[in-house]
């Protein structure tokens, strides 16, 4: 049998706020998901903003939470006008999974039909489909890389499809030499009563792990790693306009 607080958390937040295409919102939350009725993959994460008692659909994160811990939501209001898993959509979205523990809550699919897996729009090119070199001019350049809150990880379709881009132009330019720099969210932030603030050690965590994936990629390639910590945003096109994702990155730079 079901406890009144576990009920209470399945229920689906009743509020007078109302988000706005565009709005940015950044909460931490208990992961929720949903079973659908479209079949394979097309389930829903949803995560509740509780200040604002609103429920939004996460499920467009590259970053795919665990329901038995927390996450960070970072993201911004879709105009999408359907609502196939019950909540609004927000996209772009980033989920990090944090350290603190979660009781695991799964809603029926009451009639709601979750979306079918498609392809990301950032997407790895199999290794048997031919590539043209990449064209020049070749100069200066700088690609940026993006992690979870407070991790090394190389997340599957987001961040080594950005990774896979810049070692094939690497590959073409022939840099002098590739620095690659990480960088670190350290300065404590307030997000819902929780402090969070990343590792300083994380930021050489991302350099390292970028930097042996272009030895692996390239071998012979010229590299230096630096690390830079209190990041701030900054305004990157892989960031799809999310400040905190912007923060969590290593810089692979090539010079000449």
């Amino acid at each position: 049998m079901k406890t009144l607080a576990t009920l209470i958390a399945l229920a689906a937040p009743v509020s007078a706020f109302a988000a706005e295409t565009g709005d940015y919102v950044r909460f931490v939350s208990c992961p929720v998901y949903r079973d659908a009725d479209s079949g394979k993959k097309s389930g829903c994460w949803l995560a509740d903003d509780r200040a604002k008692g609103q429920r939004y659909d996460v499920s467009q994160s590259p970053h795919k939470p665990d329901w038995n811990r927390a996450v960070l939501v970072e993201g911004r209001v879709s105009a999408e006008s359907s609502s196939p898993c019950g909540s609004t959509v927000l996209n772009p979205v980033r989920t990090s999974i944090l350290n603190e523990q979660c009781q695991r809550h799964m809603l029926p699919a009451e009639g709601y039909p979750g979306r079918k897996f498609v392809l990301p729009a950032r997407n790895l090119t199999p290794l048997s489909v031919p590539r043209k070199p990449a064209e020049g001019p070749f100069t200066a350049r700088t690609f940026p890389v993006f992690f979870e809150f407070d991790r090394a990880f190389v997340v599957y379709q987001y961040s080594d499809f950005l990774l896979d881009n810049a070692a094939h132009w690497l590959i073409s330019a022939k840099p002098r030499k590739v620095v690659v720099t990480g960088y670190a969210a350290t300065e404590p932030e307030d997000v819902s009563g929780s402090i969070l603030a990343e590792r300083p050690e994380v930021a050489s965590e991302r350099a390292e792990i970028v930097a042996e994936s272009l030895r692996r990629l390239i071998p012979g390639l010229t590299l230096e790693t630096r690390t830079q910590l209190a990041s701030k945003p900054v305004d990157l096109p892989d960031a799809d306009g999310l400040p905190g994702q912007s923060q969590r990155r290593a810089e692979i730079r090539a010079e000449f």
